[in-house]
């Protein structure tokens, strides 16, 4: 299996859009994909057609002993989703404390699943460092790092940059890390700015731009990706590049 983080350094940036849009399209590529939601918002499910009904997870799981192959509900686009759970807060912190003590929790159950050699693992994460953050850098062969092409964003690639050296860097199966830039609007010209430094500054690694497109927070309102709401809207030609682009990333290409 090959894993592939989804991390950001502020909120607001559509990271977890971004994670089941871009898992989708690796789908719908042909790759076997499992999603695997790291976020206490527990939101990653529910643009991948769950439901807020559902609140098993990998949090309840673990707390519980459990094993992770009950937990996962299939999406229309067949994407295997891991929901976070719904927990309370003393639960939550419980699940924290755990993750603290023991540092290979997240491998540890992935090898359980006895995924085959090409099935992609995607971890949705909350923004900004915290414990499970560090658990899915020090698990991933592939980081792409989430922002917006603006000011705030940009300055936060020193820290983000940091926690790759930290984490990721010493590790042999560790590959790369890349970007994608989120709500791009070239009818803006700090848009188009940051857009263009970034591209200077990095080349190959911005793995795809993904342009505003109200396609999208449409298709969260039914429960879908963008890909399976509109597959002409310019989002879903985006998310197709992106795609194809990260399995480049992961082949070394």
């Amino acid at each position: 299996m090959k894993i592939i983080a989804i991390v950001s350094a502020k909120g607001g940036v559509g990271k977890t859009t971004v994670t089941a849009n871009l898992s989708t399209a690796l789908r719908q590529g042909g790759q076997d994909v499992l999603t695997v939601d790291l976020d206490p918002q527990n939101a990653l499910h529910l643009h991948l057609g769950g439901t807020p009904r559902h609140i098993d997870g990998v949090s309840r799981a673990t707390l519980s002993g459990r094993d992770w192959r009950a937990i996962g509900p299939i999406s229309p686009s067949g994407v295997v989703a891991l929901p976070y759970g719904a927990v309370n807060e003393n639960d939550r912190q419980a699940f924290e404390r755990h993750l603290e003590q023991y540092p290979t929790w997240l491998t540890d159950n992935l090898r359980k699943l006895d995924l085959g050699p090409d099935h992609l693992v995607i971890l949705d994460t909350p923004p900004g460092p915290s414990i499970y953050m560090r658990a899915a850098l020090s698990a991933a062969n592939l980081v792409v790092i989430v922002m917006l092409p603006d000011a705030a964003s940009y300055a936060t690639l020193p820290m983000m940059e940091g926690l790759v050296q930290t984490y990721c860097l010493p590790r042999q199966n560790f590959i790369d890390h890349t970007f994608v830039l989120n709500q791009v609007d070239n009818s803006r010209l700090l848009s188009r700015d940051v857009s263009q430094i970034m591209r200077s500054e990095f080349g190959s690694r911005i793995v795809g731009p993904v342009h505003q497109d109200q396609s999208v927070s449409e298709a969260l309102a039914f429960n879908q990706s963008v890909l399976e709401y509109d597959i002409h809207c310019q989002a879903t030609q985006d998310y197709r590049s992106c795609a194809r682009n990260v399995l480049a990333a992961l082949n070394g290409q």
